[in-house]
């Protein structure tokens, strides 16, 4: 049986029920990031599942070098049609060693972690931007904040997006969010899940600590506000390699 994530973030269907990404609060979240982190003009970034490219393709129009990295094929074929000389995307399971060690900046954003069944995986994921990364290299998890969507969790709705009834079922279960998605197109059936870990705040510092990083900054939305658990939307955390004596 495949993997929740490779059947549905392939799928077309994917794209309909989420088309409604606001690339305005994406695009000034990369702002002020890079504002934040001051980065320079040559910093070489990889976005760590990227999807179609829409981070990817905005911190290109900034100027650096990006190279963008997902599963999923579908979302690479279209992502590739941007492509320039300083803007490459790659196929890639995120649990495979990264292709080069010398990225300055490691992104993974918006809730992309947290997708396998066994803890070790997700290590293995950090791990492997670790060794990816420059020695002075530096990676921003931006992670939905559990506690908040535990509080606010809207157990089933339906949604219609181009004429098709997308029915919704939000539940918690032993230690993962899961939202089942129904729906029929020309009379056939599908369903999808989805499924990620609960991580909290200390979930992330043990496992960033275990993978040699040591966080230096913890934001609670995209203006990079404070990080309120029991209110923020968002758990953003910065961290870098931790520098050996």
């Amino acid at each position: 049986m495949s993997e929740w994530f490779a059947s549905w973030f392939d799928s077309p269907y994917y794209h309909v029920l989420y088309d409604n990404r606001d690339e305005t609060e994406a695009n000034a979240f990369m702002t002020n990031l890079m504002q934040f982190g001051n980065f320079a003009p040559d910093t070489r970034i990889l976005d760590l599942a990227c999807g179609k490219g829409r981070h990817s393709v905005y911190l290109n129009n900034l100027g650096y070098h990006v190279t963008g990295m997902d599963l999923s094929a579908a979302s690479i074929q279209e992502a590739s049609k941007f492509q320039n000389e300083k803007l490459v995307f790659l196929r890639q399971d995120m649990r495979q060693p990264l292709p080069t060690n010398n990225f300055d900046l490691v992104l993974n954003l918006f809730t992309s972690f947290g997708y396998f069944e066994n803890q070790a995986e997700n290590l293995t994921v950090l791990k492997n931007i670790h060794e990816g990364l420059s020695p002075e290299g530096i990676v921003v998890i931006d992670f939905f904040n559990a506690e908040c969507v535990l509080k606010n969790l809207v157990p089933a709705e339906t949604v219609i997006k181009n004429k098709i009834e997308f029915h919704l079922e939000r539940f918690a279960d032993n230690g993962f969010i899961q939202k089942k998605i129904s729906f029929k197109v020309e009379g056939k059936s599908y369903e999808f899940c989805e499924k990620v870990q609960l991580f909290g705040l200390n979930d992330f510092q043990q496992m960033l600590a275990e993978s040699g990083f040591e966080i230096k900054n913890i934001f609670g939305d995209y203006n990079l506000g404070k990080f309120v658990a029991a209110e923020s939307k968002r758990l953003i955390l910065i961290a870098e390699k931790k520098k050996h004596n």
